[in-house]
C-alpha cells in the first residue's frame, strides 16, 4: 500500500481558521476542497433551492393537481436502502401535504428485476392507481413508462442514476443527471431527489393558497430518512448532501425521528444520541438492505413509514434477523469466491486488471457485497455473477460489479455492449458500482472483454492501492474530545473521514478474535492502544501506519484508541 499525504491549500486553511474553525478541522476540511466557512454552514437556509432542479415545477403541478382531485397515487420503489427511504419519504411527505390515497409497490429482486417494467405497471394499475411515481429508478424504464401511460396512468419519474442514450417519456422526469438539468448537486441520492420534489410540491400548494399565511406542513421531519438513504447509497457527500445528512443527524440525536429508525438503533445496539454517519452506513443501512437482498423490501419500507411503535419494533427485529442471515450467507459466498480467485491467481502473482467470477450456488441478493469485499481485498474491478433464480430467466446470470478509482464501471459496461452487442441483456449503475444481466454462455466473452478494457484504461499507478492520509496527528489532539468531535462530523464518499499517518514503534502486538491484531504503540513518545481489524500478520518493530482516531469504552472506562487502516510498503 502507498500512503499519499493530502495536499492542504494553505490559503483555504487560513481562511477557515480566521472564521473560527478549529485548526485541525480547518486542515482536514481544506484538504477536502472546502474553501470557506459558508460551505460548512449546514443550516436549512443554505440548501440549494428546488427551483434549479429541471422539471421539479412540472412534477409539483402534477402532484398538486392529483392531491386537489384526490387521485390515487402509487410509488414504485427500488429494493435497496436508498429506494426504501425514498419511498418512505414519499409516503410520509405526500400524506403531510394532503394526499388522501397513496400506496407503494416494490419489485422483487429475483422475480421482477430492477425498476419499472411493463408487468410492474400492470400491477400498479390493478391497485386502482391513477398516478405512478418512481423513486430511485425509472431513468432507464423506457418500456415501463410507456406501458404505464398506455394503461391510462400519469407517470412521474424521480431518479438519480445516469441516463442512457434514450430517455423515458413520463409527464415529468426529475433527475439531476438528465441532460440539460442545471442543478449543481449531481450526486444527490434517490431519497434526496424525492425530498426535493416534495419541497417543490409544497411551494406549488402554497402558491395555490392551500394554507393560511405562515402555516404549512414541516418537511424537515423527513430529514432523518434523507440522511440514512444518502449515506447508505454511498453517494458523494458534496456540500448540499452534507447539509442534508447533518440536518438529519441533528434530529436523530434529539430523538426526533420515525419510530422505525429508533427501533433500528435499538436492535443494532447503537445510541441514537451520538449517531454518526458510521451508524447510518454500517449499522442501519445494512439492516434495511438485507430485506431487499434476501426477503421483501416491503418490510423495510413499512418499518420506516409506520408511526406504530409496536409494529416498528417487530419489523426492526425481523430486519435484524434477516441481516444476520445475510452475513452468514455473504461469508460463505466470500470464502467460495476467494477459492476461485486463488485458482485464477497463483500465489505471489499479480491479479489481472479486472476479474469476473461466477458461482453456481451464489445468491443474487448478496453478489454486490461479495464483489465489494473482493474489490477491497484485491484492488481490482470485480464482477460477481449468480444464476438467476427466476423461473422465466433460466440460463441468465445476474452480475454485480464494484470498481476502483480510475475505472468507470458503467462506462465499461456500455463499451462491452457496443463491442459485443449480443452479450449484455441489461445494464446500469454508476462509476464505482454497476450491474448487468447476461446469458450464461456469454460469461467467458464478458470476462475477457472486461479484462481487455481494464488493460486499456488502467496503468500501474492506478492499480497500486493508494490511501490518502492527513499526515501526522499532533499528540495534543490525541484525546477523547477530539476523537468524539471527529466522529460526530459528517464524513463519507468523496469527503472521507480523517486518516493520519506517521512512523510509530510497535511495543506489543497480539492476535485477538483469531483475525485481528491488538497493538500497543509508541506515538510521539507516548504509549497508546491500537487495533488492526482483519489483519493477523506480524508487524515490524517500526512501521509507518495509517490510522483513525477512535474512542474505545471498556468496563466503563473511555480511552482513545487508534484504528489502523494500513501500513506503508517497505
Amino acid at each position: 500500500m502507498r500512503l499519499a499525504p493530502r495536499t492542504v491549500p494553505s490559503d483555504a486553511q487560513h481562511t477557515l481558521e480566521q472564521a473560527g474553525v478549529h485548526p485541525l478541522l480547518a486542515q482536514l476540511y481544506a484538504a477536502r476542497g472546502v474553501a470557506s466557512a459558508q460551505e460548512l454552514d449546514a443550516g436549512l437556509a443554505q440548501l440549494l433551492p428546488p427551483t434549479g432542479l429541471l422539471q421539479a415545477d412540472r412534477a409539483a403541478r402534477l402532484l398538486a393537481d392529483a392531491i386537489e382531485q384526490q387521485r390515487k397515487l402509487c410509488i414504485v420503489a427500488d429494493y435497496d436502502c436508498d429506494g426504501a427511504t425514498a419511498c418512505a419519504v414519499g409516503l410520509r411527505g405526500l400524506r403531510l401535504l394532503g394526499a388522501q390515497h397513496v400506496n407503494f409497490l416494490v419489485p422483487d429482486r429475483v422475480h421482477d428485476g430492477y425498476g419499472l417494467t411493463p408487468p410492474i405497471a400492470e400491477r400498479v394499475k390493478a391497485t386502482g392507481a391513477e398516478v405512478l411515481i418512481t423513486v430511485d429508478n425509472g431513468i432507464a424504464s423506457i418500456d415501463g413508462v410507456a406501458a404505464a401511460k398506455a394503461l391510462g396512468m400519469q407517470v412521474l419519474v424521480t431518479d438519480h442514476h445516469l441516463p442512457g442514450d434514450q430517455l423515458p417519456q413520463p409527464e415529468a422526469l426529475v433527475n439531476p443527471n438528465q441532460p440539460g438539468c442545471p442543478f449543481p448537486s449531481k450526486a444527490m441520492a434517490g431519497v434526496g431527489v424525492m425530498f426535493y420534489v416534495l419541497l417543490a410540491l409544497r411551494a406549488e400548494l402554497r402558491a395555490r393558497g392551500h394554507w393560511a399565511q405562515g402555516a404549512q406542513p414541516r418537511l424537515d421531519t423527513l430529514l432523518p430518512l434523507v440522511a440514512l438513504g444518502t449515506v447508505a447509497d454511498v453517494v458523494k457527500l458534496d456540500a448540499n448532501n452534507r447539509r442534508l445528512v447533518t440536518q438529519g443527524l441533528q434530529r436523530i440525536r434529539q430523538g426526533a425521528m420515525p419510530a422505525g429508525l429508533r427501533e433500528l438503533f435499538n436492535v443494532a445496539g447503537r445510541a441514537y444520541e451520538t449517531a454518526s454517519t458510521f451508524d447510518l452506513g454500517f449499522a442501519l443501512g445494512p439492516r434495511i438492505n438485507a430485506a431487499g437482498r434476501l426477503s421483501d423490501m416491503t418490510l423495510g419500507i413499512v418499518c420506516l413509514s409506520t408511526d406504530d411503535a409496536t409494529l416498528a419494533a417487530e419489523l426492526a427485529q425481523r430486519l435484524d434477523h434477516i441481516n444476520r442471515e445475510r452475513r452468514e450467507l455473504e461469508g460463505d459466498m466470500r470464502d467460495q469466491a476467494m477459492a476461485v480467485v486463488d485458482q485464477l491467481v497463483p500465489a505471489g502473482e499479480e491479479p489481472p486488471h479486472a476479474l469476473s467470477i461466477v458461482g453456481e450456488d451464489f445468491h443474487e441478493g448478496v453478489i454486490g457485497i461479495v464483489a465489494s469485499r473482493l474489490k477491497d481485498r484485491l484492488h481490482r474491478p470485480i464482477f460477481v455473477f449468480a444464476p438467476s433464480a427466476s423461473a422465466d430467466k433460466q440460463g441468465q446470470l445476474k452480475g454485480s460489479g464494484r470498481s476502483i478509482p480510475g475505472f468507470h464501471l458503467r462506462d465499461a459496461l456500455d463499451l462491452i455492449s457496443k463491442r459485443h452487442p449480443e452479450v449484455i441483456l441489461h445494464f446500469g449503475g454508476h462509476a464505482m458500482a454497476a450491474g448487468c444481466t447476461i446469458h450464461q454462455e456469454h460469461f467467458a466473452t464478458f470476462r475477457d472483454a472486461l479484462e481487455r478494457i481494464a488493460t486499456e484504461w488502467l496503468d500501474a499507478a492506478t492499480l497500486q492501492r493508494t490511501l490518502e492520509t492527513d499526515g501526522a496527528l499532533p499528540a495534543h489532539y490525541r484525546n477523547v474530545d477530539m476523537a468524539t468531535t471527529l466522529q460526530q462530523a459528517v464524513w463519507g464518499q468523496g469527503f472521507l473521514p480523517p486518516v493520519f499517518s506517521e512512523p510509530v514503534e510497535i511495543v506489543q502486538q497480539r492476535i485477538v478474535g483469531e483475525r485481528h491484531t491488538k497493538l500497543q504503540l509508541r506515538h510521539q513518545g507516548e504509549l497508546v492502544d491500537a487495533i488492526w481489524f482483519g489483519h493477523s500478520e506480524p508487524l515490524p518493530r517500526v512501521a509507518t501506519l495509517a490510522y483513525r482516531l477512535d474512542v474505545n469504552t471498556w468496563r466503563g472506562e473511555t480511552n482513545v484508541q487508534l484504528v489502523v487502516e494500513g501500513m506503508a510498503e517497505a
